[in-house]
């Protein structure tokens, strides 16, 4: 089989990072960046932690009020609302730089990306190491930001490789020393691999990857079904075929129109929303992905800007939740709206692939 080098670049703790590159002072600070709900005050979720703040145990997922308990002690602790446009235009500049050092570039989302540096490389690993290290390095001088690679034959091995030193890491594994680099570790490393797959293997004294690769596929078929059976019967040899394929940073979906006139009344303007998210949704359908963010944005008579966004608790590619949450963000932006509005758009961010499409983490 051709020789393939494969890098995924991912960015560490991206959104809490982009806020350190914006304020500087930060950077000492326990950071969580959050998702806080309509109900207002804590409620809500942390989006993302800097490293200082996982230290105590506030990580990305759990409620903040929780990681307001756990950072009790450190006064310094910042909770700060998420910034997707910042965000997006953060992850569009750094996306720049590395699609420019590509043969092939597949975008995953705002933080990750997959690259096949094959030909640019000449196949050769340490000329491959190098090119990571352009890139880090460009990355860091452009944009200040930092972001861990890994480097191996393949899209999974390389994903496993770029969470092994973070933050800030480079791991490179060669095709001789894959065996090395897994067997010792974590099954749970294994991308897909969720905690009920995980408990089951503990229940069977199995632990990490070499314990697992004891098992022969027939066992793992029985255990786990012949699709996800076989995938780990793979995945810790090491062994994943799907190449990296071109995908674009599309980084979100969104229509704006200009309204037939200007107005500050709430049917009127649901009318035409309903209107615009029925567009919106038939591109994301026919691009085959699912949003988890929803964002409303108005274009006022004076011509000043003004926009307000959800994030969902799970991605979805449903007409009626996009139009139920666009028409509730809608509701809220125009209490107290003083001045009438000429343009009115709707975008989705936060996007992925439909499930079923042939994705490492889809197995399970």
């Amino acid at each position: 089989m051709e020789t393939r080098i494969v890098f995924h670049i991912d960015f560490d703790y991206f959104y809490a990072q982009c806020e350190e590159v914006r304020s500087p002072e930060l950077r000492s600070k326990p950071v969580c960046v959050c998702v806080f709900s309509d109900r207002g005050g804590d409620s809500g979720a942390v989006a993302t932690a800097n490293y200082t703040a996982r230290k105590y145990g506030a990580k990305s997922g759990i409620p903040i009020s929780f990681a307001k308990k756990r950072l009790e002690e450190r006064k310094d602790a910042v909770f700060l609302p998420v910034d997707f446009d910042y965000y997006t235009e953060m992850s569009e500049k750094a996306m720049e730089i590395i699609k420019n050092n590509a043969d092939i570039f597949e975008y995953v989302g705002r933080d990750e990306a997959y690259l096949d540096v094959t030909k640019r490389v000449e196949a050769n690993y340490k000329n491959a190491s190098h090119l990571a290290q352009q890139i880090k390095n460009s990355i860091r001088d452009k944009i200040k930001l930092s972001c861990s690679i890994g480097i191996s034959p393949n899209k999974l091995i390389s994903k496993i490789a770029s969470d092994f030193k973070k933050p800030d890491g480079l791991t490179v594994v060669e095709p001789n020393k894959i065996d090395a680099f897994l067997e010792p570790l974590k099954i749970r490393v294994i991308p897909g691999i969720g905690k009920k797959s995980e408990k089951r293997f503990s229940e069977m004294n199995l632990e990490t990857i070499q314990d697992i690769k004891k098992l022969d596929v027939f066992t793992l078929n029985k255990e786990f079904g012949r699709k996800s059976g076989t995938y780990i019967y793979n995945a810790v040899r090491g062994i994943y075929n799907e190449p990296v394929k071109e995908r674009e940073a599309r980084i979100q979906y969104s229509k704006i129109m200009t309204l037939k006139k200007d107005s500050k009344d709430y049917q009127f303007l649901s009318e035409n929303l309903t209107e615009l998210c029925k567009e919106v949704h038939d591109v994301v359908k026919k691009n085959n992905r699912m949003f988890k963010s929803i964002g409303i944005h108005f274009v006022q008579s004076d011509l000043s800007n003004k926009s307000k966004s959800r994030m969902l608790r799970n991605p979805t590619l449903n007409l009626n939740e996009l139009q139920k949450n666009a028409t509730q963000l809608l509701k809220e932006a125009l209490e107290n709206q003083t001045i009438t509005i000429r343009r009115l758009g709707v975008k989705v961010t936060e996007l992925s692939e439909v499930q079923g499409q042939s994705d490492i983490t889809n197995y399970f």
